[in-house]
């Protein structure tokens, strides 16, 4: 993986690209929103020279893009970036500037339905499915079955389950009560 600094992206792209790497593959992101220095989103593109058919070179490259700030578009140098920026747009809820994908509609959704709200991919993103529907998959040793978990131990919490205090209040049920006695036992 090559680090490129943000102001130098979508030059070093077109570098690249002039060097053989003339294979754009694809684009994403990744949340780093809690990172402890310099926190933001890396943004990934992998680029391919199909010029060695026997022996392919390829780059991964990546740079930091603060929360807010507007990544250079790579559309004007690979036609084909534009769909990896729409998706990157709605689900990681980063902009690009200079995006021109021919149609002149800018950045528009993609994947999700009309009206969605929210960006999925990011860490911040509540999973509401798991606020109403217990974790299927055990981690820890005896969890998934409420008797079967050691003594002590508290249970794990799946990724995008909000906390207890998220959405409405459930009447209680024999298994949140079984948990809150454990959490009790615990602070003891």
């Amino acid at each position: 993986m090559r680090d490129v600094p943000f102001g130098e992206w979508s030059s070093t792209v077109l570098a690249l690209r002039e060097d053989g790497y003339a294979f754009f593959d694809f684009l994403t992101a990744v949340d780093q929103t809690d990172a402890d220095e310099g926190p933001g989103f890396d943004v990934v593109c992998h680029l391919v020279d199909p010029s060695r058919v026997g022996d392919l070179r390829s780059v991964l490259l990546r740079t930091r893009a603060v929360d807010g700030v507007a990544v250079p578009s790579l559309t004007p140098v690979f036609a084909g970036a534009a769909w990896h920026e729409r998706e990157t747009h709605e689900m990681f809820g980063l902009d690009f500037d200079g995006f021109d994908d021919g149609t002149g509609r800018g950045l528009r959704p993609l994947l999700l339905p009309e009206g969605f709200e929210g960006t999925p991919l990011r860490k911040s993103f509540v999973l509401a499915a798991r606020a109403s529907k217990p974790w299927p998959g055990g981690k820890e040793p005896g969890e998934g079955h409420e008797s079967a978990r050691a003594p002590g131990r508290r249970r794990v919490q799946a990724p995008g389950v909000p906390g207890p205090d998220w959405g409405p209040r459930a009447a209680p049920s024999a298994t949140s009560s079984s948990a809150a006695q454990v959490s009790s036992e615990e602070s003891t």
